[in-house]
């Protein structure tokens, strides 16, 4: 199995309209969670993954299942990464193919990865990272309407939970792997170039039709004009 992408960013920050983007460009992701209320298009996350593995190894490093508070120890993942790598990607690769994987990049999204991002890296060396990114002002006003988001009832909390993440995401960027950072933001007011470069890098084929019908503005609360910095 070759071509893995490993999509990444603080929950709220757009990673789920990224990964419908890379679906929507012929990236295989296995089964996956239907549209619900806080993501009306799907979450675009591998559910047994999520559930069976991800989940299970937060709680088994005394951190929050859903990556809210407490926050991972980064050390204890560094500690441990090593050991679990091999069987972790084995694990992976076993879901993929009973869920009928057969050729082709193939892609895991999950907000939480950037929070274990050595266990993947270790796993995965191969791989290349999509880092999403979102204003963070735009990220802790979702935060406080999701209704799971449910670690903090201030900005100031959410903002705390957000600037972990940023390092975790830093941490990443500067390990010398493969990345690409898209902004979700650019993408939901209609600017793909961020995101088609990111697509054709992962060896996919850019398909306007299909991300244009995908992405629905109005499911995004953008801030006034989106500009790029």
């Amino acid at each position: 199995m070759t071509n893995p992408i490993l999509i990444c960013g603080a929950a709220r920050s757009g990673t789920s309209l990224v990964a419908g983007i890379f679906n929507a460009c012929g990236a295989f992701g296995g089964t996956m969670d239907g549209p619900q209320v806080n993501n009306p298009r799907g979450m675009f996350e591998n559910t047994s993954i999520r559930r069976n593995m991800v989940k299970p190894f937060l709680v088994s490093i005394g951190a929050d299942k859903r990556g809210q508070r407490p926050l991972p120890d980064i050390a204890r993942v560094h500690a441990v990464s090593a050991g679990m790598a091999d069987d972790w990607r084995e694990r992976v690769l076993a879901v993929l193919r009973g869920e009928g994987y057969t050729s082709g990049p193939w892609f895991y999204k999950c907000a939480k990865m950037c929070l274990m991002w050595p266990l993947w890296a270790a796993a995965f060396p191969e791989a290349r990272w999509i880092i999403v990114r979102r204003p963070d002002q735009d990220i802790i006003e979702s935060c406080m309407r999701a209704t799971f988001m449910r670690a903090y009832k201030s900005d100031h909390g959410w903002q705390y939970w957000l600037d972990e993440h940023k390092k975790r995401l830093r941490e990443l960027y500067e390990a010398g792997l493969s990345t690409s950072i898209v902004w979700s933001d650019w993408v939901a007011a209609g600017d793909f170039l961020n995101i088609r470069h990111a697509i054709e890098s992962c060896e996919l084929t850019w398909d306007e039709e299909a991300v244009k019908e995908f992405v629905d503005p109005g499911l995004y609360h953008l801030r006034g004009e989106v500009l790029r910095a």
